[in-house]
């Protein structure tokens, strides 16, 4: 075997590496777009994305698959402050998570249907096909999780 064979095979090893990894890491990260899934009816509830910034993560709702009798734009009624009012599609509802090990944890998740804030933390599962986000008030132990699939 001449050095010309090992070089170009280095450099190949080195292409497929360089496409590889990025795909991993994209793997183990909830940005993206999710499809909710009601942790009571297993039904899907809406169509979120995720977005990171300096660290920090920030969801969106950009969809919802509303039952029927439902208001066709519905806005938070009932939250506070800022969002009092706000059309849902667009609200800002899951925000301020941050890697902490193989989690992201000391976010808040906002309902809209009950205008109720959370503390939240999530963890990307399934090969990044899935993400669980647990919404609790004080300790995790007191709350709820949704499994949420990740939208190609």
């Amino acid at each position: 075997m001449n050095v010309q064979t090992l070089i170009r095979g280095a450099v190949v090893a080195l292409l497929a590496a360089g496409i590889a990894l990025p795909a991993l890491a994209a793997a183990d990260s909830p940005v993206g777009k999710w499809k909710t899934i009601d942790d009571n009816t297993g039904k899907p509830r809406g169509l979120v994305e995720i977005t990171e910034q300096n660290g920090v993560l920030t969801g969106k709702i950009t969809g919802r698959f509303p039952k029927p009798g439902d208001p066709e734009n519905p806005v938070c009624d009932k939250c506070e402050g800022e969002k009092k009012g706000k059309p849902i599609i667009g609200l800002v509802f899951l925000e301020g998570l941050k890697k902490s090990g193989d989690e992201y944890t000391d976010g808040t998740i906002l309902d809209p249907e009950s205008g109720k804030v959370y503390s939240s933390k999530l963890k990307v599962t399934d090969g990044g096909k899935k993400i669980e986000v647990r919404g609790f008030i004080g300790v995790s132990l007191l709350g709820r999780s949704q499994t949420w699939i990740r939208e190609e």
